[in-house]
């Protein structure tokens, strides 16, 4: 078997299901689910924030189905990037690669960076919270740049604390915790069809990561059966941890208690329980913990991001400096997702950046599904398509475009963000298209 050059990058072994299942969890769980829903709890009702994961948990098993038909027709790393330029346009591909390494990748690295800064306040002071979130990521850029054993090593480590973390909190909470139905209601007296919607931008960020093995296609044995299966146990799993964790946090918090994401240096929903539910002592040990669960995911994203724009590199979109040797990190990239999640963090504040990531991932992820169905209706698919992918991509397209009006009619500031994004790389590709025509 052939094996493209991103995946002999990425390592010399090939994945299986369950690697893929690991990597989807590692990539899901990271700052959005322990900052979500205390915003949303200031606008929203118990049984509205619990109705709006679920609704989240849905919108990302239509994208698992509409994913694991896109993997089995193109069986090759890239994700958005590589389905769009394959079925629809490769100028659209060019913008979505961008966005993926940008958006995608660098800032949520910036994002859980900064809550690890924040969750490690409530232990040691920080003075700068930014500073020690910019040390934290280039440290981990670093320990991936030496090699992949150093990466792989690195990330099992800190895999092993996130997993210790979960089962501790789950299980604290469901044996210490309230379990009678909550009875408070949020500040704004009732829960609108405007903050519902607003907050399923929180719910798309928290469990962005689904598609994390259809980045890496190649790196499996047998991709067109197994990168869709990993993405759908993984996404499942991921989704009733969810459920079980929010229903932790509306049973347990009032919307004043939950507030605490809105202060400087107190973004920490998990440190709010722990320490009603265990005291100050069980609390600092959840936020060691909390910290080991932001690192996991700032690691995984700084493991992965890379190769998006090597794969790029291998198509001619980027320069070949963003290729990587065998068996090597693309450390060229690697410096360009470090340095973008460092001006990322410098620019955004956490709420900002959490509903911007959600809006671009959900856009880009629809357009992916709207190639499979374009590709469909001009048969140049390569083998007929299942039904029910084509009815998942459908309905995945559709409810995202309901999200997006919604969020570029509510968040003023959105528009020119992502419009911004998209210029640039347009522009970008129209200066390598150029260059690669002369």
């Amino acid at each position: 078997m052939v094996e493209w050059p991103l995946a002999m990058a990425l390592n010399s072994n090939k994945l299986s299901l369950w690697s893929g299942i690991g990597l989807c969890i590692a990539s899901m769980i990271g700052s959005g689910i322990f900052l979500s829903s205390g915003y949303m709890a200031q606008e929203m009702s118990p049984a509205a924030i619990l109705a709006a994961w679920a609704v989240g948990a849905a919108l990302a098993m239509l994208g698992v189905a509409t994913y694991a038909e896109l993997a089995r027709q193109i069986p090759r790393s890239g994700g958005e990037y590589r389905y769009i330029r394959e079925l629809l346009s490769p100028a659209l591909a060019y913008v979505a690669g961008w966005v993926t390494i940008v958006i995608g990748f660098a800032q949520p690295t910036a994002i859980n960076a900064l809550a690890a800064a924040t969750f490690l306040s409530t232990i040691v002071p920080i003075a700068h919270a930014k500073l020690f979130a910019g040390i934290a990521i280039v440290i981990l850029s670093l320990g991936h740049a030496f090699g992949q054993n150093s990466s792989k090593w690195l990330q099992n480590v800190l895999v092993i604390a996130k997993i210790a973390l979960l089962l501790g909190f789950v299980a604290l909470g469901l044996v210490a915790g309230n379990h009678a139905w909550p009875t408070w209601q949020p500040p704004t007296g009732s829960t609108s069809i405007g903050a519902f919607v607003g907050s399923l931008f929180y719910v798309s960020y928290a469990s962005s990561g689904w598609n994390m093995t259809a980045y890496v296609s190649e790196r499996f044995a047998n991709p067109k059966r197994d990168v869709g299966r990993s993405m759908f146990f993984g996404c499942l799993l991921v989704a009733s941890f969810y459920m079980l964790v929010n229903w932790i946090f509306v049973a347990n918090l009032d919307p004043a208690q939950a507030s605490v994401v809105m202060q400087s240096g107190q973004a920490t929903l998990g440190h709010a329980v722990t320490e009603q539910l265990a005291g100050s002592t069980g609390a600092r040990f959840m936020s060691v913990l909390a910290v080991m669960t932001f690192l996991s995911a700032m690691s995984a994203m700084l493991m992965i991001g890379p190769h998006i724009a090597a794969t790029m590199a291998e198509d001619g979109a980027l320069p070949r400096i963003f290729l990587a040797k065998p068996g090597q990190t693309p450390k060229v990239a690697l410096l360009f997702q470090t340095l973008v999640a460092l001006l990322v963090l410098s620019l955004q504040s956490l709420k900002g950046a959490l509903a911007s990531v959600g809006a671009t991932l959900i856009l880009f992820s629809a357009l992916a599904a709207l190639s499979l169905l374009v590709a469909h209706f001009r048969n140049t698919l390569p083998t007929p398509a299942r039904v029910g992918s084509l009815i998942a991509a459908f309905l995945y397209a559709l409810f995202s475009s309901w999200l997006l009006y919604f969020a570029f009619r509510d968040q003023a500031q959105l528009l020119p963000f992502l419009g911004t994004i998209v210029l640039l790389a347009l522009l970008a590709y129209w200066i390598s298209s150029s260059r690669s025509d002369e």
